[in-house]
């Protein structure tokens, strides 16, 4: 995977974050979800570095990056945090504006990023969520058995890790294996990095603390917010066999958070970068390479 790209573990002050990096033209950052890596975007990232510089980072907490200590305010896994990392992690690299592709948690990060740096991010692209606050406000018997794992791993440490940590792997096919498409946009390769990543003991504890931020200190910065919302263009994605097609409207949601919002459902599950890339790419390509609207 990502055979053309140079690896990189950069220190940004706070985290070691790991990635990879290819292509030339604008900068374009992609960031992953749970329980997944950089590698979610190897079928993507190759088309996509012949019109942009692309970036694709392990999260903090997450594959290679660093696993920081936590508190019982979580604020070291807050989405405000994840994202300073991104972003001072671009400076380094010598991008003060960029692009971002997103998917999952990594969308999550991004939202807050484009809240909190809107002079850096040019354009957002997030994949298969609705806003954090949202869905929690908006929570339904049905969305929490589809999401059971939103509520499982915000209970009080260490029930979830000791949990997962008596077999890790078991639990990572469970999770990921139950949407439409079953196991079968995971590649060999990107699930061998998936799993290596996910037994350990330090990323298990560190992704239980991303969801325990975003059910505490993540809404508290969202109401924090007002009504403030995101300034760049937000193109939305999300799959038509998936939760958010199913229990929510997410445009209509997202267009409570942003200015700019167009999108649309594919006909696919929750891992659409991985069941669908040629379509992903089309529409990132479409969306990053199109001029602002005046």
């Amino acid at each position: 995977m990502f055979e053309d790209f140079s690896r990189f573990d950069q220190d940004t002050g706070e985290a070691v974050i790991h990635g990879v990096m290819g292509g030339s033209g604008p900068a374009l950052l992609l960031l992953h979800g749970y329980p997944q890596t950089h590698a979610m975007w190897h079928k993507i990232a190759p088309a996509l570095a012949q019109h942009f510089t692309v970036v694709v980072a392990d999260l903090r907490g997450y594959g290679r990056s660093s696993k920081p200590l936590s508190d019982a305010d979580h604020k070291a896994y807050s989405k405000r945090a994840m994202a300073a990392d991104m972003v001072q992690l671009m400076e380094i690299l010598g991008h003060t504006r960029f692009m971002v592709g997103s998917h999952d948690r990594g969308a999550r990060v991004a939202h807050r990023m484009a809240l909190d740096w809107e002079d850096r991010v040019e354009k957002l692209a997030v994949l298969d969520i609705a806003p954090t606050r949202e869905m929690y406000a908006n929570t339904t018997d049905g969305f929490a058995r589809a999401y059971w794992h939103w509520f499982f791993l915000i209970q009080k440490e260490p029930m979830p890790e000791a949990m997962i940590g008596a077999d890790p792997e078991a639990y990572w096919r469970e999770k990921c294996g139950s949407g439409s498409e079953g196991l079968t946009p995971f590649s060999e390769k990107a699930l061998e990095d998936y799993l290596a990543a996910f037994r350990q003991e330090d990323t298990i504890h560190a992704t239980c603390e991303d969801y325990r931020a975003a059910a505490t200190i993540d809404i508290l910065h969202d109401d924090e917010d007002g009504d403030k919302k995101v300034k760049c263009p937000l193109l939305a994605l999300w799959g038509k066999h998936g939760v958010i097609e199913a229990h929510f409207d997410g445009l209509a949601l997202w267009r409570k958070r942003a200015e700019n919002v167009q999108g649309q459902a594919l006909p696919g599950g929750h891992y659409l970068a991985e069941e669908l890339p040629d379509q992903v790419t089309q529409h990132f390509l479409e969306f990053f390479t199109k001029e602002p609207s005046s």
